[in-house]
């Protein structure tokens, strides 16, 4: 019965006296079931809620407790099959009543557990808005249980922590009940999160240390509550991990409460603010709880659970070494990086161990793993434990090709089932920290044990293997190499000499690489970076490797790449240039090297000048000429910054552009270039080259522009002289922009005319093309009007007689000779010599050329007037017989 019912027929009684209405049986609706007044009052008698909960806050001694529990039993009979939404409030109340007696009357606890085992059948809603309706006070009842956990009852926060478990595994009603329907299973989820139940369940941990049962119970709740990421920070609030991790090895016979808390650190980590995590569990009583944990686990631990739990916990620790602020002196101590330094080694296989193969391995692969974290935190243990010599003769034996079996079972592994990959990618990992924290002495001892030549040695082998199923892992090899080599070469020429030609070698492979796997995603992108940095801190400052870099086509491989037109190469590639083009032997090269469609490096920076400008907003006409003559290179992101007064020290904004694109580096490239003969170049190259010429005298004009509008914003006044030199130098700058505007402007005009003249050329062209074809045309119907019509042909050879006649002497000179024009039997209607070849017609039809005419060569062995195959002795020398004539 709703509380709305319960009211209404409490009132109509009141009215009455209290009597009560006689008649006909009246029928009294319990959760929308229609049950006749006689038979009802033998299953319940109808309650008002606020009733119990008048009854249960009088503290009159005439209410005796029998009657109050009486009355909470009735109710919860009355909602045996679950609450609705709209009574929650009323039933959380009375459940708070009943926590409040239990210190004194200890008999409200088996009720009050009652109420909360209810709590965990699915809540029952009349209406579908009803979840919306009510959220705010199924929010306030679930923050209530968290509350009800302070109370000093076993029992009471068992069925707590029950009833919560039982909010994340729902299940229909068995009893369908007419007018109501059950809320989404997600409602009471959701409705967790909204009332901070997480952090509640937190706190009250601190309040179980002594009682193991309720603290599993605790950690069980904690466990299905942190699978939420609102929860997970809510916990982080409250300092879960810290308090956690604390009590990590308390004794627990069950085994339940590592495991349980350890599931909960990792759903910590990975669903809340990480940084927050680390920073909680670097402390003392932390390391101090993971370590003993780690260790009894190491010691005694045999099942593959356990074994598992142990990963975890060294993960958890790789993890904590990450913050340069925990407290790992406890590892020097314990001589931990000793201890995992006896696993980078080679397998001895004749040394009995308790290992298997497969568990040595991952053992191996962990210790490596954790060594890149722990040694560069701990970089003088390192060294006292001959860390550089340890990780080069494991890096020799992992470039060696033996029959020894990997067999890539772990999380670590992946990748190196039968190989020595896995070995190898944590190796170079590990490396690569130390090298990168740039200790003069750990890089000057690892270059005297010879590391380059080993690792140009790695990396030609990886160049040599075919492709692997797991090429991802193969780059990923191959780029810390170079960045490893990288971090060594940088800023020491003798390293860079020892780089040499083997490593520009591998240098140049990677950078012939087919562009179209830079879109495949499996690590080539970053193997490419590593190659461009390589190039950088490995090859230029050293003569010798440039002159092999450029020996070697390097450059054209270099304006390959920028030619693809990636944005994020770019930056890197057009430094490069600007530091190799001091080398007097690079400009040949690029002024050599030809693109697609004959492209031209000068051409390519160009493009890739009008690309960038456009990108930055910067205002040009159509045919790229300046705009604005003041601000010639102003982008939008600085027309809508406003001038401020910056302090000497901070940098302007037009000094800031200088490193945020890429204009500074082409106007340095064609610089060095000369600006002058630059091959290719079209008419709007040209006009964008006005520019970049006169790139630095703009910028040194936006920075005197800046000066200007900040004295003008602090109110300051120059002195005359200075004054006077500032506007000079400001009208100055815009004179060159209007020279340049000009010139552009003559460009553009003289391209314009050039235009002109050239389509006035090719309409000449086009015109005498059809001409021509009409002249061939009107000589074509002559030809078939004089062999169609025997009229026309006569007329022709009237004019071809008379142009003849025309042609010759009036008078006949002294000893000439006279010629005859005409060939007799002659049957052709064109002017023709005295040999005629006829194609149309077969020879087999005519008997052969000229056969039956006067002047037939009788020098051809004719036969019947057709060609015949006549035998002719062949030379002594010749194999042949016979040649056909």
């Amino acid at each position: 019965m709703s509380t709305a019912e319960a009211s209404a027929t409490t009132a109509d009684a009141a009215e009455a006296g209290g009597r009560t209405k006689t008649g006909s049986p009246r029928t009294i609706p319990v959760f929308g079931v229609a049950i006749p007044d006689g038979e009802m009052q033998g299953i319940f008698k109808p309650m008002d809620l606020n009733r119990i909960i008048k009854l249960l806050e009088e503290e009159d001694k005439d209410v005796s407790e029998e009657k109050q529990l009486t009355y909470i039993k009735k109710l919860i009979q009355c909602y045996q099959n679950g609450f609705p939404l709209r009574d929650l409030a009323q039933i959380f109340k009375i459940l708070s009543l009943c926590a409040e007696k239990i210190e004194k009357q200890p008999c409200f606890v088996e009720p009050a557990s009652d109420i909360i085992k209810l709590c965990g059948l699915p809540f029952l809603k009349k209406k579908v808005s009803d979840e919306i309706t009510y959220t705010e006070d199924t929010a306030n009842s679930f923050a209530l249980l968290g509350e009800l956990m302070k109370i000093p009852s076993s029992a009471l926060r068992i069925q707590i922590c029950k009833c919560i478990v039982d909010f994340y595994h729902a299940e229909p009603l068995k009893k369908h009940i007419p007018g109501y329907q059950q809320v989404s299973s997600s409602y009471k989820i959701k409705m967790v999160e909204v009332g901070g139940l997480a952090k509640a369940m937190v706190q009250s941990a601190l309040l179980l240390e002594n009682q193991l049962v309720e603290k599993l119970w605790v950690l069980k709740v904690l466990q299905h509550l942190s699978t939420s990421g609102v929860n997970c920070t809510l916990m982080v609030k409250a300092q879960a991990a810290s308090r956690i991790c604390a009590h990590l090895n308390d004794p627990d016979p069950s085994g339940q409460l590592l495991f349980r808390s350890s599931e909960v650190l990792w759903n910590l980590l990975e669903k809340s603010s990480k940084e927050e995590i680390i920073q909680q569990l670097s402390n003392l009583e932390c390391l101090l709880a993971l370590k003993e944990v780690f260790k009894n686990l190491f010691v005694r631990g045999h099942s593959h659970y356990e074994r598992q739990l142990r990963n975890d916990i060294l993960v958890i620790t790789t993890i904590i070494a990450q913050n340069p602020g925990a407290p790992m002196i406890l590892l020097i101590d314990g001589k931990v990086i000793l201890a995992l330094f006896t696993y980078v080694k080679k397998p001895e296989r004749l040394k009995i161990i308790e290992w298997s193969a497969a568990q040595y391995e991952e053992l191996q692969l962990h210790a490596i793993a954790t060594l890149s974290s722990v040694a560069p935190l701990l970089i003088e243990e390192y060294m006292s434990c001959h860390g550089n010599s340890r990780i080069l003769a494991f890096l020799e034996w992992c470039g060696h090709e033996d029959s020894y079996f990997i067999h890539g079972n772990s999380f670590h592994g992946t990748g190196g089932r039968g190989n020595k990959f896995a070995q190898l990618r944590y190796t170079l990992r590990l490396l690569r920290a130390v090298v990168y924290l740039e200790d003069e002495a750990v890089n000057k001892d690892l270059c005297e044990r010879g590391v380059i030549h080993r690792l140009t040695e790695i990396f030609k082998t990886m160049m040599s293997r075919p492709a692997e199923k797991e090429e991802a892992i193969a780059l990923e090899i191959q780029s810390d190499t170079l960045l490893i080599l990288s971090g060594l070469c940088e800023n020491y020429i003798q390293r860079k000499e020892m780089f040499g030609t083997e490593g520009v070698d591998i240098v140049l492979h990677v950078m012939k690489t087919d562009p179209k796997n830079l879109q495949r995603g499996l690590g080539y992108n970053v193997l490419l970076f590593s190659t461009l940095d390589s190039i950088w801190c490995c090859i230029l400052g050293c003569y010798d490797s440039e002159d092999y870099f450029l020996e070697k086509e390097g450059i054209f491989l270099l304006l390959d790449i920028l030619a693809l037109n990636q944005k994020k190469f770019c930056n890197l590639i057009l430094g490069i240039m600007v530091e190799f083009c001091d080398n007097p032997k690079t400009s040949a090269h690029v002024n050599a090297w030809r693109g697609k469609k004959d492209l031209t490096a000068a051409s390519l920076l160009i493009k890739l000048w009008r690309k960038e400008e456009k990108e930055l907003g910067v205002k040009r006409d159509r045919n790229g000429k300046i705009v604005d003559t003041k601000r010639p290179l102003f982008t939008s992101f600085q027309e809508e910054q406003k001038a401020m007064p910056l302090p000497a020290n901070c940098p302007s904004i037009a000094v800031m552009d200088v490193a945020e694109n890429i204009r500074a580096k082409i106007y340095a490239v064609l610089d060095k270039l000369d600006f002058e003969n630059l091959p290719g170049l079209s008419a709007e190259d040209f006009v964008t080259l006005c520019i970049i010429h006169r790139y630095f005298d703009f910028k040194i004009g936006e920075i005197w522009n800046e000066v200007s509008e900040e004295i003008k914003l602090e109110k300051l006044r120059l002195v005359t002289t200075d004054e006077r030199s500032l506007n000079s130098i400001i009208a100055a700058t815009e004179n060159i922009g209007k020279m340049v505007a000009s010139l552009q402007s003559e460009m553009i005009e003289n391209q314009a005319l050039q235009d002109v003249q050239n389509e006035q050329r090719v309409y000449a062209k086009i015109q005498a093309t059809h001409k021509q074809r009409g002249q061939a045309k009107k000589s074509w119907e002559n030809f078939l009007a004089r062999t169609s019509n025997a009229k026309t042909l006569k007329k022709a050879k009237k004019l071809q007689e008379k142009a003849i006649e025309s042609s010759r002497y009036t008078e006949r000179p002294q000893n000439a000779t006279s010629h005859q024009t005409v060939i007799k039997g002659l049957n052709t209607t064109v002017p023709s010599g005295r040999v005629v070849t006829v194609q149309s017609t077969p020879t087999r039809l005519l008997g052969g050329p000229l056969a039956d005419t006067d002047i037939a060569l009788k020098k051809l062995p004719i036969r019947g007037g057709a060609l015949q195959r006549v035998k002719v002795k062949p030379p002594l020398n010749d194999p042949k017989k016979s040649i056909p004539t």
